[in-house]
């Protein structure tokens, strides 16, 4: 297992960044996502997909290339690699935004890198997602700024959110009702919890 996180960069909008890759983390390009690469002046370690958004392939770069009709986005072919590579920890880039279908499929992306025992962080403009499974996560006291909470799969139970303004203990929270949405920072640590099932967690940033 990796110490070292894992950064992804796909082909849809991107909106800088918010996280800096150390020298030490790996960074993958999920075909056009490259683009945005060499916008910040980051070197990928690999450039991976079907290239049907990049028609031009630096030749002093790794490069792997899968057809186009496959299961895996791009961005979930870089995220099982990242998995298989030791990685627990991730950034998603360029993976909101635009086409909607490809949002709605990083949102669960962030689902399975949960299941899978990792954590996701998939940023969008001004904002950034991420998703917990069976387990905890604490956001740092703010004086302001709106976080939400939704059911991401089957209902969750033994959901607890206290330090925000509306705070709930051992309920549970459907897939079917958007309960969770636009809680607010009160100046307090916001400490989420869920027993039995998956968290879908976004917070604007500062």
């Amino acid at each position: 297992m990796s110490d070292a996180a894992c950064f992804i960069f796909g082909s849809g909008p991107f909106y800088g960044l918010v996280e800096i890759p150390k020298p030490t983390d790996r960074i993958l390009a999920a075909d056009g996502g490259y683009r945005h690469c060499v916008k910040v002046g980051l070197q990928p370690n690999l450039i991976l997909g079907d290239f049907d958004s990049l028609d031009h392939l630096p030749p002093e770069l790794e490069s792997k290339k899968f057809p186009v009709e496959k299961d895996d986005t791009d961005t979930m072919l870089a995220i099982k690699l990242g998995l298989e590579l030791g990685h627990r920890r991730f950034h998603l880039y360029g993976g909101t935004g635009g086409r909607m279908d490809h949002t709605l499929a990083n949102l669960q992306a962030l689902a399975y890198l949960a299941q899978a025992g990792a954590r996701g962080y998939l940023y969008d403009e001004g904002y950034v997602f991420t998703a917990i499974r069976n387990g905890h996560l604490s956001l740092p006291a703010r004086n302001s700024g709106i976080f939400s909470v939704f059911c991401l799969g089957a209902e969750a139970r033994g959901v607890s959110v206290q330090g925000g303004q509306y705070s709930v203990l051992d309920s549970a929270l459907s897939p079917f009702f958007p309960l969770g949405v636009s809680n607010h920072f009160q100046g307090l640590p916001v400490e989420i919890d869920v027993i039995d099932g998956c968290l879908l967690i976004g917070w604007e940033l500062d």
